[in-house]
């Protein structure tokens, strides 16, 4: 396709699903994930249901598969709709280098902004960078600096991948999506469904807001103990994040040697 106002090449839109890219006319109007959660069609339930496991269960498959080999890594998340000049993606982008240096893969959505900028400068480290990406009405596709990436059907499975292959999750500005992993990574931590799993926020001016809320309203109230508040770390510096990751990691390394 190309633009008549300059001649060059114009991407045409994409969507990947699995090893399947589909453009322009072939665009589907839903995702996979729409589709497995719609009760509109419950009839059709019985008859593709089962077929749909077997897709879901082939999606963790190629993520095991593909992650088994990483370094240890660390999930990095962030908005997709921050500007490249941003606080944000410069402090994801000197995040990525720090971590990269340090001997960590960085993992991120593989989407743009702060995504984006992780990949960056872990790549411009010399570091491992990976994107999971994931189908969705707008998705843009894995940006430029992702070294290793899979693109998910499913939220679940990708999440699964978030956390099994990290270290750490560090948490930088960002909407809903960055909220659904926070919660997450702090929710499998306080069950003990992963130990010793710092979880940090980037961006102390950003997340105070939430922070007090959680003090003045849940931990008011009795709906999280005191001990909760310790699950989640903040710091706008980024060597004390990366130091947090590695800290972690020797006090999980001694806890292993005496047993």
């Amino acid at each position: 396709m190309t633009d008549s106002t300059n001649g060059r090449r114009r991407t045409a839109p994409e969507r990947h699903r699995g090893a399947v890219t589909l453009r322009r006319e072939s665009l589907p109007t839903s995702t996979a994930d729409e589709k497995l959660l719609d009760s509109s069609n419950r009839r059709e339930w019985r008859t593709k249901d089962a077929w749909r496991s077997l897709r879901i269960l082939s999606e963790f498959v190629e993520g095991f598969d593909t992650l088994a080999d990483l370094p240890p890594a660390v999930s990095v998340f962030g908005s997709a709709r921050s500007k490249p000049d941003s606080v944000e993606c410069e402090m994801a982008a000197d995040l990525g280098a720090a971590l990269a240096e340090a001997g960590y893969a960085v993992i991120t959505g593989g989407g743009p902004g702060v995504m984006e900028a992780a990949n960056r400068g872990a790549t411009e480290a010399g570091g491992m960078s990976v994107g999971l990406g994931i189908e969705l009405p707008f998705e843009q596709g894995l940006n430029d600096w992702v070294d290793v990436g899979i693109d998910f059907r499913y939220f679940f499975v990708r999440k699964t991948m978030f956390v099994k292959y990290a270290q750490a999750f560090v948490v930088l500005p960002g909407g809903f999506g960055t909220l659904d992993e926070l919660f997450e990574a702090i929710t499998l931590v306080q069950t003990k469904k992963v130990t010793r799993f710092p979880v940090i926020l980037m961006g102390a001016e950003y997340w105070s807001g939430l922070l007090d809320w959680i003090k003045q309203t849940l931990l008011k109230d009795g709906k999280v103990s005191e001990s909760d508040l310790d699950l989640i770390q903040v710091t706008d510096d980024v060597d004390e994040a990366v130091q947090i990751i590695v800290n972690a990691d020797a006090a999980l390394a001694a806890a292993d040697g005496k047993r």
